[in-house]
């Protein structure tokens, strides 16, 4: 548990304040367990814009919008640090948040993915699959053959991939149809790829059903890891690391169903949590007019 209360902040208070980060929806909370595993002790105040879900469809005005919606919102709140834990906001918006909420420190997920794809690499050769916004956009594989002016980089959309997810339908022959209608033609058509980058926050969760069906000498990666990484060594630059030796409190917020949210949710966070531990917020027209809820 920590306090949300605004409050006046001064430089030897950052420290101790919560690292926000959003998503559209549930997604992100693959990433915020892995950065809740690397820095146990923070506090963090997630935010699913699960009223506007999902961001991979909408355009890049709307994704734009409600990036700085949602940015907004949680720094009025009172954070060190945002954390962009959606690959088509993190492709659209981040250079515009950074520039916007100077001096807060923005990471997003598409830097840290990339990176972590062109170190398992061994080849250079690299498939991306994403939503159809992230593919389209370019931003993976802009970061990759920046990182590695050499690689060759093949990206698919597989937006089908999210509402397996969203389900629950991790394994079985459904699962198994969709992975080989939508890899089996890339790795067919491109079989010197040695490392598959997953570049939906959803898609960590099909790990195991990829695994089974994807080569066995192809490394599958995700950003998760590599953005927690990133967060660590920019709040240790900045001396912003929180100095608690106990466990950080979470938050715990959601634009529409915190019932949805918590069920479909406890499968990405890893851990159980009830609809009344997520706080109902609204973000339309830039506001931040709370509706109720609890705090974990």
């Amino acid at each position: 548990m920590f306090s949300q209360t605004r409050c006046q902040v001064t430089d030897d208070s950052r420290d101790a304040l919560p690292i926000g980060v959003f998503d559209s929806g549930v997604g992100g909370l693959t990433v915020l367990r892995a950065l809740r595993s690397r820095l146990p002790g923070e506090n963090f105040l997630y935010l699913g814009d699960t009223a506007r879900l999902p961001y991979g469809t909408k355009s890049r005005d709307s994704v734009l919008r409600y990036s700085i919606q949602a940015g907004e919102f949680l720094i009025e709140r009172g954070i060190k640090c945002l954390v962009i834990a959606c690959n088509t906001a993190s492709s659209v918006a981040v250079e515009e948040l950074r520039a916007r909420f100077a001096p807060v420190p923005v990471i997003g997920v598409i830097e840290p993915g990339a990176e972590a794809g062109c170190a398992s690499s061994r080849s250079g050769h690299i498939a991306v699959i994403a939503t159809e916004g992230t593919v389209k956009g370019g931003s993976y594989q802009r970061a990759i053959t920046r990182l590695r002016p050499q690689a060759h980089v093949v990206a698919r959309a597989c937006p089908l991939f999210v509402a397996l997810a969203e389900e629950g339908w991790i394994e079985g022959p459904i699962v198994d149809a969709v992975i080989h209608r939508y890899l089996d033609p890339m790795f067919e058509e491109y079989p010197q790829l040695d490392t598959l980058l997953l570049g939906c926050t959803h898609f960590p969760l099909l790990t195991s059903a990829l695994r089974v069906i994807v080569n066995k000498d192809v490394d599958i990666v995700d950003s998760a890891e590599t953005t927690a990484l990133a967060l660590e060594q920019d709040l240790r630059e900045k001396g912003l690391v929180a100095n608690s030796a106990s466990r950080g409190g979470l938050a715990l917020l959601a634009t529409d169903s915190p019932e949805r949210f918590a069920r479909v949710g406890t499968r990405f966070l890893g851990e159980h949590f009830e609809p009344g531990a997520v706080e109902l917020v609204d973000l339309m027209d830039g506001s931040a007019r709370t509706h109720g809820g609890a705090r974990r």
